[in-house]
């Protein structure tokens, strides 16, 4: 498993995309599947990024956890899955972040990205600043 660490000031273009940095390209390996699942966080106005393998373990941990057949459980998986979507890098490493979930996080211009663990972070600058 992937352990990402580091975070990073980037620009977005104008399509929506962000140069992936390279110190996480090196930590996946150079054999790792650069296709990503990526979601609108469900606490904070950010965006989360899961390799398929971590991402896989959370859906295993959550199909565990929670009965689907519970109003409660089944409006947290709602939650869960919402706002997800599978991104690859393209040939010179660009995310593209789907239309609709950089609207929803309200990400602009500048972006931080912040290595967590198995999983990265991308906030919309302003908006991380003011969460600290």
């Amino acid at each position: 498993m992937c352990v990402f660490t580091g975070d990073f000031q980037i620009k977005l273009d104008t399509k929506g995309r962000f140069l992936f940095p390279s110190a996480f390209v090196e930590q996946m390996g150079k054999d790792a599947v650069r296709t990503f699942v990526v979601k609108k966080d469900i606490f904070e106005k950010c965006l989360t990024i899961y390799t398929k393998e971590s991402w896989q373990e959370r859906v295993d941990v959550v199909k565990r956890k929670l009965n689907p057949f519970n109003r409660q459980h089944n409006i947290f998986l709602r939650e869960f899955y919402k706002d997800t979507a599978e991104v690859t890098l393209d040939a010179t490493n660009r995310f593209l972040v789907p239309k609709r979930l950089l609207t929803d996080t309200g990400l602009k211009d500048d972006i931080f990205i912040i290595g967590l663990d198995d999983k990265i972070e991308v906030w919309d600058t302003e908006t991380y600043n003011a969460s600290r």
